[in-house]
């Protein structure tokens, strides 16, 4: 299936950032407005308490199967927010990290942010994104 979704990369801004600059998708396109994925199991527990990275991968995992259930996929993002609940770069890079290998070359736009706190006990990261699908 082929994405509705088209990554642009500006030449004229840095080239230092690990995803493209902007995304467009087709006024044809059905958008996904997906809420933050936590890193919360099925039975709603924080999992991977402690560990920026391994909440991250929980909340990708738990982002793909929202997006699958509105019948999108990871290629099919058009943009994302990582929100970490810590003061240190150093924990918001390994929460990036998890995201940006996962998304590979479907290098959405995204926007990390450090924040205070997030809305469950041990929660250190979320994700929100948009999706755009043509049905």
């Amino acid at each position: 299936m082929v994405s509705a979704v088209q990554l642009i990369r500006s030449s004229s801004l840095s080239s230092v950032a690990e995803y493209a600059y902007a995304a467009t998708a087709p006024a044809a396109a059905r958008l996904v407005f997906l809420a933050g994925s936590c890193p919360l199991d099925a039975d709603g527990r924080t999992v991977a308490v402690g560990d920026h990275a391994g909440q991250a991968a929980a909340c990708v995992a738990n982002l793909r199967q929202a997006l699958a259930d509105a019948g999108a996929t990871l290629d099919d993002v058009v943009s994302t927010r990582v929100l970490v609940a810590s003061t240190r770069q150093a924990d918001l890079v390994a929460a990036w990290e998890v995201v940006r290998d996962t998304f590979g070359e479907h290098d959405v736009p995204s926007t990390l942010m450090g924040v205070t706190v997030l809305g469950y006990d041990d929660q250190l990261v979320e994700i929100e994104a948009v999706a755009a699908v043509l049905d």
